[in-house]
């Protein structure tokens, strides 16, 4: 036997045959199921065996995740499996956060609930201070104050008062039912400060906004 006979022949790579179709797709969708980015076609064609075809694998996969609670979806140039459209909702978590108000803020809708329906010019003569735009659009976006009637004064200058959310909040009635300053300060709700406009504050809104003093546990956004 001659030594060209004897001779191993390499195997040409095209002769083998390629895996079962139903084998592809499961080879395709465990990528895709690891896979934490869509996959190309060109990316599946390099991790599977020689001969596969990924993109005929992908369109049978796709029709065999029609109607189920994931779908193959299309990416761009990319394959990913992702949840079904109308299923989204089952993976919303809904969390409530709990944040103090700044003592401006708090002040603020102290003065609007016991002095309601009040302007902002006078918000701002019983605190001492200016009251920042910001701080009146938290109180209304968080609605517990709302526009009140206009003043039948000169530049018929808009009121505040405060919502049912903020009685409903708190247990109230109505906002008479609110407790007196002295009831206050003995649940431990009050610092022993003066109150706005009944003593000097020289602060600015600014001032207050870092400051969420033992007030700010009255008032707590939700």
């Amino acid at each position: 036997m001659s030594e060209d006979a004897r001779a191993p022949t390499p195997r040409d790579p095209s002769l083998f045959e390629a895996p079962v179709m139903g084998e592809q797709e499961r080879m395709v969708e465990a990528i895709l199921f690891a896979s934490a980015d869509p996959v190309t076609v060109k990316d599946l064609t390099s991790r599977m065996p020689h001969g596969c075809d990924p993109a005929e694998a992908l369109v049978h996969l796709r029709k065999r995740y029609e109607g189920r609670g994931v779908s193959l979806v299309r990416i761009g140039d990319a394959w990913a499996l992702r949840t079904a459209p109308d299923l989204g909702f089952l993976m919303q978590k809904e969390t409530v956060e709990t944040r103090k108000l700044s003592r401006a803020a708090v002040e603020t809708l102290a003065i609007v609930a016991y002095h309601q329906p009040v302007t902002r010019a006078e918000i701002e003569e019983i605190r001492g201070v200016s009251v920042s735009r910001g701080t009146i659009d938290q109180l209304i976006e968080l609605d517990w104050i709302r526009f009140g009637r206009r003043r039948m004064t000169p530049g018929r200058p808009v009121t505040f008062v405060v919502t049912q959310d903020f009685l409903g909040h708190f247990g109230l009635e109505t906002a008479r039912d609110l407790p007196g300053l002295k009831e206050l300060r003995s649940a431990g709700l009050l610092e022993n400060r003066p109150v706005p406009g009944l003593g000097e504050d020289t602060e600015t809104d600014e001032d207050n906004t870092d400051d969420s003093g033992d007030q700010s546990e009255m008032f707590e956004e939700t």
